[in-house]
């Protein structure tokens, strides 16, 4: 029994508090509650590690590919940054599927182990004497790989949470796994301070320099993720009212809990839900891609000035988005799930239309023949090429603005730094609150059965997204321009409203639905007798 000195926040879940129901005995002891909630903070740090070992090394990838293959190109490069999420989607559903029917201790350990051993295969990518580049390609794909365990961390963590803990779990998620995209770039810049050449361990042919350190640091801490996953992970299900439920590692569970997870998912509900995870992953990939294009094209800006106030737009984005990931979890118990999730759009879709171009002021137009590296104009890899060479070069005295190949720079507007600033704050606001209820409104429709498949598909549609959104915008903004681009944005959004107005009264609890089934049945029978 629980102490009653315990907070509110460490109090095991009680049952319905009526007078002499057997609901009213403590369905959850406080030593099975802190070990739910050990286990579920351990998921925690997977997800902030699984993100970190994705943006820790993204900003190096380019001049670490140079450096050991001199054949590897943009086009290239871009491969080398689509691996990691077409690993993921490979890995989601399979790693779903085997926590279904296996502790889900296996493909964490394993899925973990593989990132490991991707990241060391990654820190020896000098030492072939050929063919480089393939070697870091396999070494990023795989890394993408392990990281498909993130379809198991959700799925444990929605199995492990009542419906009333569940909100706040996801969002706690999400926070932890926005906090790995921000801090992975901020540990890389301090492992900029060794250097290229760095130190050599001759014996072992190691090399440990500014793109070697931060994969050996993913490494050793996969490592330790791994140790905290034996130690301290244990297997915990509960049902939707908090209950202790029949787990994977096939322990007997009383009649009435087997009972409560009888009935059919609604597959409606799934397969729209996974529909707008596509549309919002989509949407904010293709608004990372084309900020730098945009900024250069339109305020005439350098590939220095590009990275470095785009690095700042993001990096407030990032901030703002765990602020928002902290606000929805109390904001959600007042207006509920779905209504954030459609507030979520519509302040995503306000946000796009503020970026259409209007007025009569007309971008500076770049005469000059040039390639800007700004431009899309082959692949996603070509950006992050003008990246580095920004960092190389000094682009003050070349040509800036509009290329004249482009032929819509001569009669687009201007789109106007305030309307890039408050579209990107809309934006910031109504992504994450759309990602968090997606996942929350996911997990509670699927209810207490094991979820690992689902959370596999749900996974890879977003890695899917993640792939097609900057191949979308590149090409749409490089021949038709913002206009035609943000108006198909504008257009994908509102049909993602339409569809969640459409199944909006079908995204309900499991639990709920099933409550509803058997009440209009009761009714029936009366009805009949």
């Amino acid at each position: 029994m629980a102490s009653q000195g315990v907070g509110s926040e460490q109090e095991p879940l009680l049952g319905d508090h009526t007078s002499g129901s057997r609901e009213w005995d403590i369905i959850e002891t406080e030593e099975h509650y802190k070990s739910r909630w050990r286990s579920i903070r351990i998921l925690y740090l997977t997800m902030f590690l699984s993100s970190i070992g994705f943006s820790i090394v993204i900003m190096s990838i380019w001049p670490y590919l140079q450096k050991i293959d001199q054949t590897a190109d943009a086009s290239f490069l871009g491969w080398v940054i689509a691996s990691f999420s077409i690993g993921q989607m490979v890995a989601s559903p399979l790693f779903g599927l085997w926590s279904n029917h296996r502790p889900r201790k296996e493909p964490l350990i394993v899925s973990i182990f593989i990132s490991v051993a991707a990241n060391c295969l990654y820190s020896y990518v000098h030492v072939p004497a050929s063919h480089n580049k393939y070697y870091m390609l396999a070494a990023r794909g795989l890394v993408g790989f392990g990281a498909g365990n993130v379809a198991v961390v959700r799925s444990y963590i929605a199995g492990a949470t009542s419906l009333q803990e569940r909100t706040s779990s996801m969002a706690n998620t999400s926070t932890c796994q926005a906090l790995g995209f921000i801090l992975g770039p901020v540990f890389q810049t301090c492992f900029a301070l060794i250097g290229e050449k760095g130190v050599t361990w001759d014996v072992i042919k190691l090399q440990v320099n500014m793109y070697t350190a931060p994969v050996l640091l993913s490494a050793f801490l996969g490592v330790v993720n791994i140790i905290l996953i034996i130690t301290v992970l244990r297997e915990h299900r509960v049902e939707d009212s908090g209950r202790q439920c029949k787990n994977i590692n096939f322990e007997e569970a009383r009649t009435d809990e087997v009972q409560v997870s009888q009935g059919n998912i609604d597959h409606v509900a799934v397969v729209a839900t996974n529909v707008l995870f596509f549309v919002i992953l989509f949407i904010f990939a293709l608004f990372e891609t084309i900020l730098t294009p945009l900024t250069m094209d339109m305020y005439a800006w350098t590939q220095e000035q590009a990275v470095l106030y785009n690095g700042i737009i993001l990096a407030a984005l990032g901030v703002e988005a765990v602020v928002i990931f902290m606000g929805v979890k109390l904001l959600s118990k007042k207006v509920g799930e779905r209504a954030l999730l459609l507030g979520g759009l519509i302040v995503v879709w306000v946000g796009f239309f503020i970026l259409l171009p209007w007025g009569s002021q007309f971008p500076k137009i770049q005469w000059e023949d040039l390639h800007n590296n700004s431009i899309p104009n082959t692949t996603f890899g070509e950006i992050v090429v003008g990246f580095w060479k920004s960092a190389k070069e000094d682009h003050n005295d070349g040509p800036v603005g509009c290329p004249i190949e482009q032929a819509w720079c001569l009669y687009t507007p201007v789109i106007h730094l305030a309307q890039l600033l408050t579209a990107g704050v809309l934006i910031g606001i109504g992504y994450p609150a759309c990602n968090v209820m997606s996942y929350t409104l996911y997990s509670k429709i699927l209810g207490p059965k094991p979820q690992g498949v689902y959370m596999g598909w749900l996974t890879a549609s977003g890695s899917g997204a993640r792939i097609l959104g900057p191949v979308f915008i590149s090409h749409v903004y490089t021949y038709l321009g913002p206009r035609w681009a943000f108006s198909l944005v504008c257009g994908m959004v509102v049909l993602a409203i339409s569809l969640l107005g459409a199944v909006y009264k079908r995204l309900i609890p499991f639990s709920v639905r099933c409550e509803r089934s058997q009440g209009d049945s009761s009714s029936t029978v009366v009805g009949h007798t």
